[in-house]
């Protein structure tokens, strides 16, 4: 299954907002599972972590419920939803839920931000009121040491030059120990890099797919 993360810099959209590669990804055999979570700035960045993590120990223990087999967990996200994809592929949250190391099996981080703490200067932090120190905590670019779920590291071509250059230095420090692809989307910008997702002749469908042939999925 994919479990999908929607981005919005953490204050805004929805579960509703990241459906639409549903029926594409069904054609593929892969159910996607969209994931809701608090929004800042009434929920702060460390709580919104907490509630993706507990969203994904659910969907593992209920899964099979719904026809869903909780041995090939996808996870994946863009922007923001990108940053909180990341925290899922972290190997110190699992035993807290009760959950094997390797809930993920894998992941598609997209345009995500891996290191936050550029935002405490930023207008960002209006809505995140971040600390230095806990923004060093909620940045997986730093917290990246130990191995965890393979994954495709994806940015948009036309993408802001910060979010290229934290996919290239995240994908960097996550191949040291895990299997890792880059994917520069061509042609693609930060808005729209992700609804590629619909196509299912696009790359970024594509790389989702060999993820999930990769743990023995469709």
């Amino acid at each position: 299954m994919f479990v999908v993360i929607h981005g919005g810099y953490w204050r805004a959209l929805s579960r509703h907002d990241t459906a639409f590669m549903a029926r594409t990804l069904e054609g593929k055999g892969i159910a996607t599972v969209t994931v809701d979570y608090g929004l800042a700035p009434t929920t702060r960045l460390e709580e919104i972590v907490r509630q993706v993590r507990t969203a994904v120990a659910w969907v593992h223990r209920h899964g099979p419920d719904y026809g869903l087999d909780s041995n090939r967990i996808v996870v994946g996200g863009s922007s923001a939803g990108g940053h909180l994809t990341a925290s899922t592929m972290m190997s110190d949250w699992q035993p807290e839920l009760g959950l094997p190391l390797d809930v993920v099996k894998a992941a598609l981080p997209v345009s995500g931000l891996f290191d936050v703490r550029p935002l405490v200067d930023s207008f960002a932090n209006e809505w995140l009121s971040l600390d230095p120190s806990t923004a060093a905590h909620l940045s997986p670019l730093l917290r990246a040491g130990d191995s965890g779920p393979r994954a495709v590291i994806a940015v948009a071509e036309h993408d802001g030059t910060g979010f290229l250059d934290q996919s290239r230095e995240f994908h960097s420090i996550w191949e040291k120990h895990s299997p890792s692809e880059l994917l520069i989307v061509p042609d693609r910008n930060h808005y729209d890099v992700f609804l590629d997702l619909s196509d299912p002749k696009s790359s970024l469908t594509s790389a989702l797919v060999r993820l999930v042939h990769s743990i023995g999925g469709a």
